[in-house]
């Protein structure tokens, strides 16, 4: 049993010790010391010792701490009262912990101190009922946001995905709260709209995860960035070429829900390609010509790393030479092909890994919506028929949440040999390590990424995964 000593004046005392006697059950003892009888509740338990007298006197004060306290709290109403009381215990015992209600931002150096800013705690629990704004632990743990408390919103990115598709780094869903009953977390469970998740893990991480679970739909290229960029290179690239990658990039910038489409020169000659890549600048079109840097990569990675993209546009060519640079940049890329952006009308889903593809799911049905594509899902791993009915199951409750037709297409053929021939396709693939493997070694694979490139001529959004 710990003793606690508490030095308690006006209402909001009145009121901590309501609650301190309501929910104490008996395991510590406690003495108070107040300057009037009025602060203190009717009802007294039998380990509370009760004192009535000016904890600012140091004769009376010293007579109470002759007892071995565990903790003293100090919640008083006047600045030099509270300042007071603590002079006269620290005179008495220096090792004692002491607990302050702080309402004056008071200044005490002191490693046996812990003040508690009434205004700041106030503030905080009065913001947890802002929409959409994280709920954090404020009295557990360090109190610093390592538990977070998030509701998965109607058309979050994680409703209706299994927890096994969700990557947790540096932090976990510790519980799930569905219809006022706790489920402990488990690989095979598929979170809904309406839960409550409990979050542990870095403070910093969870505000990420928080944005995430609150992103709803209409919103790619977020939350990879709120921009789109693609990369000019006038000493590679034909007139032609550099015509239709910026007609392409402009089209999507006008589909997409982005902040600005942003357009690097390098190598830059003067000429009338140069002069109409100019004209586009405005308030939304950043066209910005690089006159020393001529290394493609090098500008790329700089570009990535600066300024807050979310989609590179590239052709097919930059693509196959660049992949492991794209990669790294841990962003979409979208790599155009032949036969023109609009023609594009189908959104087409086909991978082994049904794992990988869960995780990109959101993003798909994203982009699928504000471009107007029809979804395709080629269900084709005839060795894992588990993990192909799971993710035909996910991708009908997202097709029912987001208002967008599925077509389902179970097959034991390889998709590939039917697709080779559209041109009206946009692909979504998993950016995985699969990707950068050469074509020699991926050519006799069944794998549908290591495949990527027998549609290279079609359209196909690279996703990173573990975003």
């Amino acid at each position: 049993m710990k003793k606690i000593l508490i030095i308690a004046d006006g209402i909001l005392a009145k009121q901590f010790l309501e609650k301190v006697m309501e929910t104490e059950a008996g395991e510590n003892s406690y003495t108070i010391v107040t300057y009037k009888e009025e602060t203190l509740p009717k009802k007294r338990p039998e380990n509370f010792k009760f004192f009535e007298f000016d904890p600012t006197s140091y004769e009376k004060l010293a007579i109470v701490l002759n007892e071995q306290f565990f903790q003293v709290m100090i919640m008083m109403s006047n600045e030099l009262d509270v300042k007071a009381t603590y002079t006269n215990i620290r005179r008495v015992d220096g090792k004692v912990r002491i607990v302050i209600m702080d309402r004056w931002d008071l200044k005490i150096e002191d490693k046996r101190l812990l003040m508690l800013n009434s205004r700041e705690i106030l503030a905080s629990r009065f913001t947890d009922h802002l929409p959409n704004t994280p709920i954090v632990a404020q009295n557990i743990g360090l109190g610093i946001g390592e538990i977070m408390e998030v509701s998965v919103p109607v058309g979050s990115s994680y409703a209706y995905r299994h927890l096994a598709s969700i990557e947790q780094s540096r932090w976990k869903i510790a519980a799930v709260y569905r219809s006022n009953t706790l489920i402990l977390p488990r690989p095979a469970l598929m979170l809904l709209p309406n839960d409550l998740l409990l979050l542990v893990g870095d403070p910093k991480v969870l505000q990420s995860v928080f944005k995430s679970i609150k992103r709803e739909l209409g919103q790619f290229p977020s939350p990879f960035g709120s921009s789109i960029y693609c990369l000019i290179d006038m000493l590679r690239m034909s007139d032609k070429e550099i015509d239709v990658l910026l007609n392409d990039a402009l089209l999507l910038h006008s589909k997409l829900n982005s902040n600005k489409l942003h357009v690097k020169i390098i190598n830059p000659t003067y000429s009338k390609a140069l002069d109409k890549v100019k004209s586009y600048s405005n308030h939304h079109i950043n066209v910005m010509i690089d006159y020393f840097e001529t290394n493609p990569r090098k500008a790329l990675r700089e570009d990535t790393e600066s300024m807050d993209i979310g989609l590179i546009v590239v052709m097919n060519r930059f693509f196959q030479k660049n992949k492991r640079t794209l990669y790294k940049t841990k962003l979409p890329i979208f790599k155009m092909g032949k036969q023109g952006f609009a023609s594009l009308n189908q959104g087409v889903v086909l991978s082994n890994d049904a794992h990988e593809i869960e995780q990109e799911s959101s993003v798909i049905f994203d982009v699928a919506t504000q471009l107007s594509l029809d979804l395709k899902l080629y269900s084709y791993n005839p060795d894992h028929e588990s993990e192909k009915n799971s993710l035909i199951e996910h991708f009908d409750n997202l097709s029912k949440i987001f208002g967008r037709e599925v077509d389902v297409i179970q097959s034991d053929k390889n998709p590939l040999v039917k697709l080779r021939h559209k041109d009206n396709i946009l692909q979504f693939l998993p950016f995985s390590p699969k990707i950068l493997e050469t074509n020699i070694l991926s050519i006799f694979s069944t794998d549908m990424e290591k495949l990527h490139f027998k549609l290279a001529d079609n359209y196909q959004l690279f996703i990173p995964i573990n975003a």
